[in-house]
C-alpha cells in the first residue's frame, strides 16, 4: 500500500474523509442568489450617489459647505466678542481710574 493509497482511503478526495459524500462545495445554481448580489449591489451604489453625489451635489458637498459658512460666522463671531470685550475692559478700566474723581 502506498502513502497516497493510504491517504485516498483514509481521507478521501478533498482529504476530509469524504470519498463517496457530498462535497463541502455547494454550487447555488439559482438566479436568487444572484438577484439578491446584484439588488444589494444597486442599493450601495444609489447610496455612495446619494452621498458623494452624481452630477448634483450630494450629501456630504452639502455638509461641508454648511461647515465652512457656520466656519466663517464663528470667526466673525469671534471677532464681534473680542471688540465687546474690549469695549467692556476700556470701559473698566476706565471707570478704576477715575473713581477717585467721580466719588469726592
Amino acid at each position: 500500500m502506498s502513502i497516497d493509497k493510504d491517504k485516498d482511503e483514509h481521507f478521501g478526495e478533498f482529504g476530509l474523509g469524504l470519498r463517496g459524500k457530498q462535497s463541502l462545495v455547494v454550487r447555488v445554481t439559482d438566479n436568487d442568489f444572484q438577484k439578491e448580489v446584484l439588488e444589494k449591489l444597486a442599493r450601495l451604489e444609489a447610496k455612495m450617489d446619494m452621498l458623494t453625489g452624481d452630477s448634483q451635489p450630494g450629501r456630504m458637498q452639502l455638509a461641508e459647505s454648511r461647515i465652512s459658512e457656520l466656519e466663517r460666522n464663528d470667526i466673525r463671531r469671534s471677532v464681534y466678542d473680542r471688540m465687546v470685550n474690549a469695549v467692556i475692559t476700556v470701559a473698566i478700566s476706565a471707570a478704576i481710574a477715575m473713581h477717585d474723581k467721580w466719588w469726592r
